[in-house]
């Protein structure tokens, strides 16, 4: 179980459910990908799988299968193939959470920025509830955990473990 959340327009959970799709050795597993945001709009995006052609450019070629050319414009849209491997589903991380289940992996990668110390302090600790043990927490660079929660241990500099 992967969370995404603050997703946006969906670049990071598609990227994700795309290394899943094209690793042979998970084909068998039951991989589900949360991605959740405030935003209504950008979710609604983001669940489309409709990108502007300009926002794969960059996508490693091994990734590019699951892209194809969409019928109107200069647009692509992600495959069913990766796109049933995601739940798109409005969330206010400051509210509470539905999760029943607990996740392996988390990604909140530029969200917390936006909030203030205590309220960093929350969340992370939050997540560190809804994480297996050992599981891993991904970041963005501009963020860290030090001085904020002692529920991680860092394996490098945006990536932390739960600790048990």
């Amino acid at each position: 179980r992967i969370w995404s959340a603050g997703c946006s327009t969906g670049e990071e959970p598609h990227s994700i459910a795309m290394v899943v799709a094209s690793m042979a050795e998970l084909k068998n597993w039951d991989v589900k990908i949360l991605a959740t945001d405030l935003d209504s709009n950008v979710l609604e995006r983001g669940g489309s799988g409709v990108y502007s052609i300009d926002r794969v450019d960059s996508l490693p070629s091994a990734y590019k299968q699951f892209v194809k050319r969409a019928s109107v414009g200069d647009q692509v849209k992600i495959t069913d193939e990766v796109r049933r491997l995601i739940t798109f589903n409005q969330l206010n991380l400051l509210h509470t959470w539905p999760m029943k289940g607990n996740f392996d992996v988390i990604f909140c990668r530029n969200v917390v920025i936006y909030f203030d110390l205590e309220t960093q302090r929350t969340l992370f600790d939050r997540y560190a509830d809804k994480l297996v043990p050992k599981g891993k927490l991904f970041i963005g660079h501009s963020e860290n955990l030090h001085k904020i929660s002692e529920r991680f241990v860092s394996l490098g500099r945006t990536i932390y473990e739960k600790l048990n």
